[in-house]
């Protein structure tokens, strides 16, 4: 027989394990959210037509604002509308949103991904937040023929219970009008560190954004994203465009699982800035193919590291393949900077509308170190 003491502790000691292994079931690392797919709709009780009339009429959702119940297949208008995944996706008109509140790991980064398509205006944009970081991402531009891509944004977690938050803040005549939204999915980034043998972080591009298994587009990841929202740790994207983040199960990858395509020439460019010794010598290497797409003929990357430059021209069949290039560079300071884009537009030749271009991969940087 066991002591009232012992009965005691046994008895707390059963629920720290069990609370240890609540917090670890609760606590979300990666995939799509609680009906992230919206699968689960609302009763038919409450919705008028297509539009949702509670707040917590969806499962796992909170809305506010004009927010839509859209079936695959359903039309407006003469426009069919299209759902990515499975056979339902939500619609945010006027001033609409949706919300959910996730329990995450206080201090860790987190990447959001989600599909969206434009239905009605042509300078659609999103608001995205959580732990009351945000971000505009902007849809103007579409990377994919079938009207859907696949969008990515970071934040640092400031709490463990967040909400993450997709806004529609446009106001048109139609208070319906507004981009269609599915497949919300979230992704705990563990940033890579710079090593004695690559001064680069996360250079071959493995830590990313979560990549929806059921898609086969490739996630965007959008302009202008400094490293504290860039769902690729250690990178940037300086540019008016997007670019697109690729994974090997439906993309031939250089090296690895994952890979960049630079999307749209000179407007389509990603950057890290790294730590250099004034006056030392470096020498800088990286991958450039092409991601068996459909994106053919005459691609190429130019790289800038301090003062040197190189431009690295690539045949493209569209079928797959890569070559390796070399940039040899000296530091100016304690800072350089590394940039590389696409000179380039080019278009895919199935459907002659896609933005594709050259795929980058496998960067890194040493030390070179001359004999005395």
């Amino acid at each position: 027989m066991l002591s009232s003491n012992m009965r005691d502790i046994t008895f707390i000691s059963s629920l720290l394990i069990l609370s240890a292994v609540f917090q670890i079931a609760v606590a979300f690392t990666d995939g799509l959210l609680p009906n992230g797919n919206f699968e689960q709709g609302p009763p038919s009780s409450m919705l008028k037509g297509t539009k949702v009339m509670t707040r917590n009429a969806i499962p796992s959702w909170e809305i506010s604002g004009y927010v839509e119940y859209i079936a695959s297949g359903q039309k407006q208008n003469d426009m069919l509308l299209v759902v990515p995944e499975g056979s339902y996706a939500v619609r945010l008109g006027n001033d609409a949103s949706i919300k959910q509140r996730v329990r995450v790991t206080r201090g860790t980064r987190y990447s959001l991904t989600f599909s969206a398509a434009r239905t009605c205006a042509q300078a659609e944009q999103l608001n995205v937040s959580a732990s009351s970081q945000s971000g505009l991402l902007p849809m103007q531009t579409l990377y994919s023929s079938n009207g859907w891509d696949s969008y990515a944004w970071a934040w640092i977690a400031m709490d463990d219970d967040i909400d993450v938050v997709v806004h529609n803040p446009g106001l048109t005549e139609d208070p319906a009008c507004g981009p269609l939204i599915d497949s919300v999915a979230i992704k705990a980034l563990f940033p890579p560190k710079r090593t004695n043998k690559n001064l680069v972080k996360n250079g071959d591009f493995e830590e990313g954004p979560y990549i929806l298994p059921n898609t086969s587009y490739g996630v965007l990841i959008p302009s202008q994203i400094e490293d504290d929202h860039s769902p690729i740790p250690g990178w940037m994207v300086e540019s008016l465009k997007a670019i697109k983040y690729l994974d090997a199960a439906h993309f031939i990858v250089p090296h690895g699982s994952r890979a960049v395509e630079l999307l749209a020439g000179k407007e389509s460019s990603i950057a890290q800035v790294i730590r250099t010794f004034p006056g030392r010598s470096y020498v800088l290497t990286f991958t450039v193919g092409d991601a068996s797409n459909a994106c053919m003929g005459s691609l190429m990357i130019e790289a800038f590291a301090g003062k040197g430059t190189v431009k690295v021209a690539y045949e493209s069949k569209g079928t797959g393949g890569f070559k390796r290039a070399v940039l040899p560079f000296k530091a100016t300071g304690a800072r350089t900077r590394l940039v590389f884009w696409s000179t380039y537009y080019n278009t895919r030749s199935d459907d002659m509308s896609s933005l594709c271009g050259p795929v980058l991969d496998d960067v890194a940087v040493v030390s070179v170190r001359h004999p005395k």
